[in-house]
């Protein structure tokens, strides 16, 4: 494989990439992706990788693990463990200067993420994660955006789902709509099987801690004094908390999560560095009927008013089944869980025809693009996270000209992600555009 810019000046480093927190519940389905696409052919040499984390006992039995679920008798002695601990700053340290990249799985990132970063842009070392809390990302940036580019590291988070699947979508529609793309909204939509969905209490955690401290993002956000992303064309109408969407006959209320704020990072980079027509965007997610409403409001009413208050927050995180009826548990979902859940993401764009001017009238021209794919927690996911990571060690020519800490739209807009994504099941197709 190439050796990009993102190890230092042509050095050679033990690994190519070493999965951090492997042997946690999100790290072990990464360890197996990883194994898959090293031996799956579709790399252009041999991947050197490693896993790292506090227990080599572990780290041993989630490589056992992989090598299992691949039909494999082991993954060859080519694969390193390395034992660190998110505490211990040296470890980390030695963990980044062996490998031009991290894949970061210990979360929640608000409390355990910093110290990895802040490892990896001081030792050369280009990381990822799969973190849906904007305070963290955004303060990444704020903190280390100028130290990554002098150093020529890529630090990319949300690399997962959250935000994959919305900011590449997005880019995907701009880039099928024949003119001129002006705002987007996506749906989402998550199908399970008889047995239900069910998500690990991690990203329950980071939805408690998060929501509580609201108000320090703002904070966040005057101070990284963003200027404001232009509106072309006709503005976005905002929706309601809850509404009746015609195009699924359900309800649906806005997206949570990070995606939004995400994509306008995207679309902020992509229209001051390169100068694209920026896109403006919506998040909603499909409910189902009155009832799912119902029970909803009453779950988001008593959330929020326990989240308010810390004896509230240790409710929650010590009883996630409880408050989230069954959704978020400490065991995660089970096999039959993820392999009867899947995910469609639809997107509704619309924009200009070539040669009309967004500054006058109506938009004038419509499409609809989707991604849809395995269970997105622990399927989804990993298979975002892995590929973004390989198109950083093996697009390196068409990743953004210097280092920092990106969105993935900014720093992939022109690589082959897409058709990495493609190719692995997540996938990317147009429902209908427009005659011109």
């Amino acid at each position: 494989m190439a050796a990009g810019g993102s190890s230092g000046a042509g050095e050679q480093r033990p690994y190519e990439l070493v999965v951090f927190g492997a042997s946690g519940f999100t790290g072990q389905f990464v360890v197996e992706e990883v194994a898959r696409a090293a031996s799956g052919g579709e790399l252009r040499g041999a991947l050197r990788w490693a896993v790292a984390g506090r227990s080599r006992t572990k780290l041993q039995e989630v490589l056992e693990q992989a090598a299992e679920r691949l039909g494999k008798a082991a993954l060859g002695p080519e694969v390193g463990v390395l034992l660190c601990d998110v505490g211990d700053p040296g470890s980390l340290a030695a963990m980044a200067r062996q490998t031009r990249l991290v894949l970061n799985c210990v979360g929640p990132y608000r409390f355990f993420g910093e110290p990895v970063v802040k490892a990896c842009v001081e030792n050369g070392a280009s990381c990822i994660d799969i973190s849906g809390e904007p305070q963290f990302l955004e303060g990444m940036y704020l903190k280390y955006n100028e130290k990554a580019a002098e150093k020529g590291v890529y630090v990319i988070g949300s690399c997962g789902f959250d935000s994959i699947p919305a900011d590449m979508g997005v880019l995907y529609t701009r880039d099928k709509l024949k003119g001129t793309l002006t705002a987007v909204e996506s749906f989402l939509n998550v199908k399970s099987g008889p047995e239900g969905a069910c998500i690990h209490d991690g990203t329950w955690k980071s939805a408690v801690y998060g929501l509580a401290d609201q108000d320090n993002l703002k904070k966040l956000r005057k101070k990284i004094g963003y200027a404001p992303v232009p509106v072309v064309g006709a503005k976005l109408k905002r929706r309601g908390f809850v509404f009746y969407s015609q195009e699924f006959k359900q309800y649906a209320i806005p997206f949570m999560g990070s995606d939004v704020s995400v994509v306008k990072r995207s679309q902020r980079y992509l229209h001051t560095q390169l100068q694209e027509t920026p896109v403006q965007y919506g998040a909603y997610v499909n409910i189902g009927g009155l009832g799912s409403v119902v029970k909803l409001m009453i779950a988001g009413i008593l959330f929020l008013l326990l989240v308010k208050f810390s004896f509230g927050r240790k409710l929650l995180t010590k009883y996630p089944e409880f408050f989230s009826a069954g959704r978020f548990t400490k065991k995660g979902p089970t096999q039959k869980q993820m392999d009867e859940t899947s995910f469609t993401m639809t997107f509704f764009g619309e924009g200009y025809s070539e040669g009309q001017n967004p500054e006058n009238g109506k938009p004038n021209v419509k499409i609809c693009t989707q991604v849809k794919g395995p269970e997105p927690g622990y399927v989804a996911t990993p298979i975002a996270m892995v590929q973004a990571a390989l198109s950083l060690l093996e697009d390196t020519t068409y990743l953004p000209k210097q280092g920092g800490v990106y969105s993935p739209g900014a720093a992939f807009s022109k690589t082959n992600l897409i058709e990495r994504l493609n190719s692995r099941g997540v996938e990317f197709s147009v429902i209908s555009q427009p005659e011109v």
